[in-house]
C-alpha cells in the first residue's frame, strides 16, 4: 500500500478578480521508501500541492493519505507521521542546536530523557555532535541544513517533506545533503517528497519524477524512462525532458534554478 496518495486534489483561491484554480485534480502515489522528485514550471501547482500535503493548507476538492491518515478528517494524525523542511528554516539564532533540538522534541511530546537520547542520535546521524552547544547563528549554510532536515527527524516521521532543500549552498555541502538524503532513505526506510529548483539534483537522487503543470500531473516515471519517452534516449538531458513535457523553458541543470 503506497505511504501517500491523492485523487483529484484540488485548491481554487478567490480572488477579487474571480476563483483562480492553482491545483485542478492531482493524482499521484508515493512508495514507502521511495525518494520523489516533484517538479513543475512556475504556476504549476507544485507549491500549492506541497502546502496541502502538509497540511498548512486545506484543500477545496479531492482526498489524499497521509501514512494511512485522512488529509481532512486526521490532520493531526498525518502531522505526527510526516516531517517538513520549509527552505527558509525556521530556527531561533540564539538558541545552541542542542537547545533547538530538544525543544523540537518536546513539542512532540517526547519526555526530557527520550528528547536528549534522540538529539545525540540525529546529532550523531547527521554529522552534528560537534555542533551541539553552538549558537545557530554561527553555523555554515550546509550546517544549518542538517540541522533543519534533523529537527523534522526527531518524531521519525514516515515521510520527510523536502522543500528545496539545497537552495543556496554551495556544491561540497550540496553534495553532503543528497549522500544524507539516500542515506535517510537506505538507512531508516525514510520516504522522501522533494521539492527542488535544480534539474541535476531532481536527476541524482529521485527514483522517480512527478512533472505538473497547470495544476495537473503531466509526467510520472523514472528519470531514466521520461528522457527515454520524451528526450529520445536515456543519456538526454533533464533539461530538454522538461522543456519537452511542459513545453515551457527550464532551467541550466547547474546553476539556474526551475521556477516554482
Amino acid at each position: 500500500m503506497p505511504v501517500l496518495s491523492t485523487s483529484g486534489l484540488a485548491r481554487t483561491f478567490m480572488t477579487k478578480n474571480g476563483p483562480v484554480d492553482a491545483v485542478r485534480g492531482i493524482d499521484l502515489t508515493v512508495e514507502r521508501g521511495e525518494i520523489l522528485g516533484f517538479l513543475g514550471p512556475n504556476g504549476a501547482g507544485k507549491t500549492t500541492t506541497l502546502r496541502m500535503l502538509t497540511t498548512l493548507l486545506p484543500p477545496t476538492g479531492g482526498t489524499a493519505t497521509v501514512a494511512g491518515c485522512d488529509l481532512v478528517r486526521d490532520p493531526a494524525g498525518v502531522r505526527r507521521a510526516t516531517g517538513y523542511v520549509a527552505q527558509s528554516g525556521g530556527v531561533d539564532p540564539h538558541l545552541s542546536v542542542r537547545e533547538e533540538l530538544v525543544t523540537q522534541a518536546r513539542l512532540y511530546r517526547l519526555t526530557k530523557r527520550q528528547a536528549v537520547d534522540r538529539v545525540e542520535e540525529l546529532a550523531d546521524a547527521l554529522g552534528l555532535s560537534g555542533l551541539l552547544d553552538r549558537r545557530t547563528a554561527a553555523l555554515s549554510g550546509g550546517q544549518r541544513r542538517r540541522l533543519d532536515i534533523a529537527m523534522g527527524l526527531t518524531h521519525r516521521p514516515e515521510v520527510l517533506f523536502l522543500d528545496e532543500p539545497t537552495t543556496g549552498l554551495d556544491p561540497g555541502s550540496r553534495a553532503d545533503l543528497w549522500d544524507l538524503v539516500r542515506h535517510l532513505r537506505d538507512a531508516y526506510g525514510t520516504t522522501v517528497f522533494l521539492t527542488t529548483h535544480y534539474l541535476d539534483e531532481a536527476d541524482a537522487l529521485a527514483d522517480r519524477l512527478v512533472i505538473v503543470d497547470e495544476g495537473r500531473v503531466v509526467a510520472d516515471d523514472t528519470p531514466d524512462a521520461l528522457k527515454r519517452a520524451h528526450a529520445g534516449s536515456a543519456d538526454a538531458s533533464l533539461q530538454d525532458t522538461f522543456l519537452a513535457v511542459t513545453g515551457r523553458g527550464a532551467a541550466r541543470q547547474d546553476t539556474a534554478p526551475l521556477a516554482v
